[in-house]
């Protein structure tokens, strides 16, 4: 009898285009993913793989076994998605996210999946929100909570939640309040980093001929951007749901402007798959639990 375990090493190597990756995947060594192919081609008597230095492809016959291989799988997603068993929902969810949703609903995001699912592990990398995207296409993380929506072949996305954004300096930098663009260019400005699209925004709203020069600071570590502004370093721009508490507390100021920054939109974003049950019950999670973060910070 064919191993299913074996045809789903052989979809994953396909799809991953090798056995390292799919080692990854399903927590397991390289050697042992070598074998089960081996032993699923000894039971069905041809062979399954064409390796051309580091290229992997399906021959003519693993291209039939592969239609089959993927409706199993897909098969038994389904069966596990109408009984919900949450025993079986196991293994490592390998999840990349930007700062900004490290420092807002992470933490209650963990909890939950932790309690849905108690036998899913998740691997969390922070990271800026291109260096997330490149990573999810080369397939080194399933999930990315970060700006978007993205668009790749076979991507899928699913809107989080929006963040606005505004101008937050100390009071002891004595910005005017409200300022206009050009008081605001006065001041050495800190935002996120390099290459993002929060970065290009706000180089792009003060890239005036009639403006001053500004001094303009990135990083990629909000926690950064908010001490530097606790500290009087600049204003920072970022959202204002990351300073709840400097706000409420008086530390930090909300600077009212008629300069308008867009909201930013967080998505989780993840590739198509013969099996991506975990993957969409984890991006649920995440869609509730970001909506109820957002419910209880609206204004009233």
């Amino acid at each position: 009898m064919v191993d299913f375990k074996g045809l789903e090493t052989f979809v994953w190597v396909v799809a991953l285009g090798s056995f390292r990756g799919a080692a990854q995947k399903l927590n397991t060594t390289q050697p042992a993913i070598s074998h089960r192919i081996a032993q699923l081609e000894d039971e069905l008597g041809f062979k399954l793989l064409t390796r051309e230095a580091r290229n992997i492809t399906p021959t003519a016959r693993g291209r039939q076994v592969l239609g089959y291989a993927e409706k199993m799988i897909g098969m038994r997603a389904e069966m596990l998605a109408a009984l919900r068993d949450t025993a079986a929902i196991r293994g490592i969810i390998r999840l990349g996210v930007a700062e900004t949703i490290v420092h807002t609903w992470l933490p209650d995001f963990i909890k939950e999946v932790n309690r849905c699912y108690p036998h899913l592990s998740v691997e969390i990398e922070v990271d800026i929100s291109p260096s997330l995207r490149a990573r999810l296409l080369a397939q080194e993380i399933d999930i990315a909570f970060l700006l978007g929506p993205l668009t790749a072949p076979l991507l899928r996305n699913r809107l989080l939640c929006e963040y606005a954004v505004g101008f937050i300096a100390s009071p002891a930098m004595k910005v005017p309040n409200p300022a206009d663009i050009r008081q605001l260019a006065t001041f050495p400005i800190i935002t996120f980093a390099r290459k993002t699209q929060p970065y290009e925004l706000v180089k792009s709203l003060f890239n005036r001929p009639d403006l001053p020069a500004i001094k303009l600071h990135a990083s990629a570590s909000m926690a950064t951007v908010v001490h530097l502004a606790l500290e009087g370093i600049g204003v920072a721009v970022i959202p204002y749901q990351l300073v709840k508490e400097e706000l409420d507390s008086g530390r930090l100021e909300l600077i009212q402007s008629d300069v308008r920054m867009p909201q930013l939109s967080f998505c989780a974003s993840w590739l198509e798959s013969p099996d991506t049950l975990a993957v969409e019950l984890v991006v649920d999670i995440a869609a509730r639990v970001a909506r109820a973060q957002s419910l209880e910070s609206a204004p009233v």
